[in-house]
């Protein structure tokens, strides 16, 4: 149902298109500089753990020590969310932050220096504090913009997770050379304190406590279960994150092996670089969001961006020969990557009521990302004992693939990686050729809300 422009309402939309997102922008700008600050760090990290012993396990295994709580814990940090207010919900996921990085600079000024193994802890809960950051801001961003803004409000905060990723790699590549960890530790603290200001200082339309929600009846486990049947009682939804979830499994097989296949072939420079392209793609992709608004079939339009990571940032990748070709490839990859994940977020703050989205985003975090932990598990001990050792003496899949890829150091991941990207684009023409993605606009319908009459309100969620 159509909700019609209360009175005047079309005269408040006239100033433009992002007319109205002050609020927005005050979050996002703190946002942005508290991903800045941890993108140095996790740079610091993975050098880190690679400086121990120049394995691709050790570092694969740091980003499962990211990703499985993140993943385990975003059902219950949905039904959080959807208990409190999304601004509380912010500042849970930016304090626990501040207190981990906290901690951890405690330990390197006060207690002798951090040693490798406690980079993994850290990770840990760094990761669950994440598990609250995604759905909370995205469960935020209705209470901020106009419905029609939706697409181009997530363009920008994917753009700025990207422009992190082009700061930070740089940034982190040369306050560990010079200055070394404790520097980096200093800053990412500071960027979670802005972030937190950012937070404190705006004030979200109708952003209340659910009635109900402190119920003595109200359990966060069921909460929690209760967002994952929500999911599967909407085929459309359910059958978009069960191929999120077999395009993750295979596309992380091979994404996993990238940032130690580059250290491997060419060193920390070169690891920058590509880091650095993949923030430079996401900015791209998030302004090319911002001011186009996304494909008109969201369904059709994501499936068509899987296609496209898959040819670009994993197929083309594995074939280049160097930094250049690297860059180039995971550059468009990631401006894919911001185009499809902005289009999803836009799909379920638009199809889900608001009351639900952060049980429905925890459960959409859960399954289309659980596989990314085995995945990341398994792809580590695969690289530094099977393919690696195949490509080194031709034999195996390498008999076949020995004249793509050489025999080289690094090679085995290169093989990794083509594989990788051929079963994703599998995958992404399975969900192209299923019409319950494809049209998912059609078949599911919008909530009626009131968010597009409510929206045109002047930026008076703005407080002191």
């Amino acid at each position: 149902m159509t909700v019609k422009p209360a009175a005047g309402a079309g005269e408040m939309r006239r100033p433009g298109r992002f007319s109205g997102i002050g609020p927005l922008m005050l979050v996002w700008s703190g946002q942005a500089v508290s991903l800045v600050g941890s993108a140095v760090l996790r740079f610091a990290f993975i050098i880190e753990v690679w400086s121990t012993g120049e394995q691709a396990t050790a570092v694969t295994a740091l980003s499962l020590c990211a990703l499985l709580p993140q993943a385990l814990f975003s059902p219950f940090a949905g039904a959080i969310i959807d208990r409190i207010r999304k601004r509380s919900a912010l500042q849970i996921a930016d304090v626990g932050g501040f207190l981990t990085v906290g901690l951890l600079s405690l330990v390197h000024f006060f207690g002798g220096g951090l040693e490798a193994w406690q980079v993994y802890p850290a990770t840990v809960f760094l990761g669950i504090s994440s598990a609250f950051q995604l759905p909370a801001l995205t469960a935020a961003v209705p209470l901020l913009v106009r419905k029609d803004q939706l697409g181009r409000a997530n363009g920008l905060l994917a753009g700025a997770k990207s422009a992190a990723g082009i700061c930070g790699p740089a940034l982190g590549g040369i306050m560990v050379a010079v200055s070394g960890i404790g520097a980096v530790l200093v800053i990412d603290l500071a960027s979670y304190a802005f972030a937190l200001i950012g937070v404190r200082i705006v004030r979200m339309r109708d952003d209340k406590v659910p009635e109900g929600a402190g119920a003595p009846r109200s359990k966060i486990v069921a909460e929690a279960v209760e967002g994952l049947r929500y999911l599967f009682r909407q085929p459309s939804l359910r059958d978009m994150t069960v191929n999120f979830c077999t395009v993750n499994l295979v596309m992380v097989f091979g994404f996993a092996v990238i940032q130690p296949m580059v250290l491997l072939k060419s060193g920390n420079g070169a690891l920058a670089a590509v880091n650095s392209a993949i923030g430079v793609g996401g900015v791209v992709g998030g302004l090319l969001m911002a001011a186009w608004g996304g494909p008109k079939n969201r369904g059709r339009g994501m499936m068509l961006g899987i296609v496209g990571m898959c040819l670009t940032a994993q197929i083309a990748m594995a074939l280049a020969g160097g930094v250049a070709g690297w860059c180039a490839a995971i550059l468009l990859g990631a401006l894919l990557m911001t185009l499809v994940n902005a289009s999803m977020q836009a799909i379920v703050q638009t199809k889900v009521p608001r009351e639900w989205q952060g049980r429905v985003f925890g459960a959409v975090m859960f399954l289309s990302q659980i596989s990314v932990p085995l995945a990341t598990a398994v792809s580590g001990p695969l690289a530094d004992h099977l393919f690696e050792p195949q490509a080194g003496d031709g034999s195996g899949v390498f008999v076949v693939l020995g004249p793509l890829f050489g025999d080289a150091p690094g090679s085995g991941m290169a093989g990794m990686l083509f594989l990788a990207g051929v079963a994703g684009l599998a995958v992404a023409l399975w969900g192209l050729a299923s019409r319950s993605i494809r049209d998912i606009d059609v078949l599911l319908p919008d909530i009626d809300d009131g968010t597009e009459a409510q929206g045109g309100e002047k930026d008076d969620a703005v407080r002191a």
